[in-house]
């Protein structure tokens, strides 16, 4: 087989590449381990910067977002006796949506879909070759257990941490940056109606809480808990009862109203970067090239951020010959996935208890100061919200 650009990975960052690419006349063929339907079920980030929204509307990919997503003004910050609301935009003219992964999932595969995109799902053995010469190729086995050969002009990585992409980088060029931590997050979704308009990331003595949602009737929530959790420890009544103490039911009348449990897993949390993010012809993009633990949420509006920077890229490339924006893509992209890794970091730490009492104090603290400060306030709003792609 042939075409212009081999993307590795049919989740929201090589579906959205391959819709951009098309929109200019690029052609791209998509290969994935995984099922469309595992793909598509997929329970991940809930919460779309106002970069991510305007990009998917200029798009052509914002009418059931509009339609169905829940914009947000802001969020609330809590600790046991307090909570404060934060307005983004009150402070910086931008505002986040509530509109899952999975809802971004549907919209792009049902907009390739109609636009004939070729996908091959269910494949293996997939390995990157020559991707120093002109021609990089993808070989895989396909879902018949026929072997293929993908030869392209361009490979991109959009497989996440278990896919080949990142590895293709030769180990003596690569860098990598980790930071695992000492707790993970026991998360559920359940058929309940938010008990709040906008979310709720509660710091508590027993560990840090958030409450978070998915639609009008859906809600998602998290506990913090010991990497070593077992889900099968914790039984809904259990969840609900901690959820309740953390996020403070009673509180000012507050009230947090349980449900049936519908999913129910353990998410472990780290940071981690792999540099550079493009080698010859390959360019990694969204997972495969960095993770952040999701408290900030920018997982998913990482890897749209990449996605965006890497269409135009890969145009002026492919349809100009004009190399300028491709050779700036690792360093360019690296500059807002350092600041959405520290934004990520620091509000994981400020929020997350350690057992240490002076870390706790120190927490309260900065928490303190940014319900308080303006300036704290804008800043924690101005990365939430999102900064400019390409910032």
């Amino acid at each position: 087989m042939r075409t212009r650009v081999a993307i590795i990975g049919a989740g929201p960052a090589g579906m959205l590449l391959a819709h951009l690419l098309a929109a200019e006349g690029i052609e791209s063929v998509v290969v994935e381990t995984r099922s469309e339907e595992y793909v598509a079920s997929r329970i991940r980030a809930g919460i779309l910067e106002h970069s991510t929204v305007d990009l998917l509307r200029a798009a052509g990919l914002g009418e059931r977002l509009d339609r169905e997503g829940h914009e947000h003004r802001g969020i609330y910050l809590q600790w046991p006796e307090e909570r404060h609301h934060l307005d983004f935009v009150d402070l910086t003219g931008r505002s986040v949506f509530v509109y899952g992964q999975t809802e971004v999932q549907k919209d792009l595969v049902a907009a390739r879909r109609a636009a004939g995109q070729s996908v091959h799902y269910e494949v293996a053995d997939t390995a990157l070759h020559d991707l120093e010469t002109d021609h990089p190729s993808v070989t895989f086995t396909d879902s018949t257990g026929r072997p293929r050969r993908l030869v392209a002009d361009v490979v991109v990585g959009c497989d996440g941490s278990f896919g080949p992409s990142r590895g293709a980088v030769p180990a003596s060029l690569r860098r990598t940056s980790e930071r695992v931590y000492p707790y993970s997050w026991l998360g559920i979704l359940a058929d309940v109606a938010p008990s709040t308009d906008e979310l709720i990331y509660a710091w508590h003595d027993d560990g840090f809480a958030m409450h978070s949602m998915r639609s009008a009737t859906v809600s998602r929530l998290y506990l913090q808990v010991p990497n070593d959790t077992d889900v099968a420890d914790w039984s809904d009544d259990r969840i609900w009862d901690a959820l309740a103490t953390r996020l403070g039911h009673g509180q000012d009348g507050w009230q947090l109203t349980p449900g049936p449990v519908t999913e129910k897993s353990v998410l472990p949390m780290r940071s981690f970067v792999q540099t550079p993010m493009r080698h010859g012809r390959l360019f990694l993009a969204g997972d495969a090239a960095h993770i952040v633990p999701p408290t900030g949420a920018k997982g998913l509006n990482l890897a749209v951020a990449d996605v965006g920077l890497l269409a135009p890229a890969l145009v002026d490339l492919l349809g100009r010959g004009d190399a300028r924006l491709a050779d700036a893509y690792s360093d360019t992209a690296l500059r807002r996935v350092w600041r959405c890794t520290h934004f990520s970091w620091w509000m994981t730490s400020m929020l997350h208890r350690s057992g240490d009492d002076f870390d706790a104090q120190l927490q309260l603290s900065q928490l303190r100061w940014v319900t308080s400060s303006e300036a704290g306030a804008t800043g924690l709003a101005e990365n939430y919200a999102g900064l400019p792609i390409g910032m």
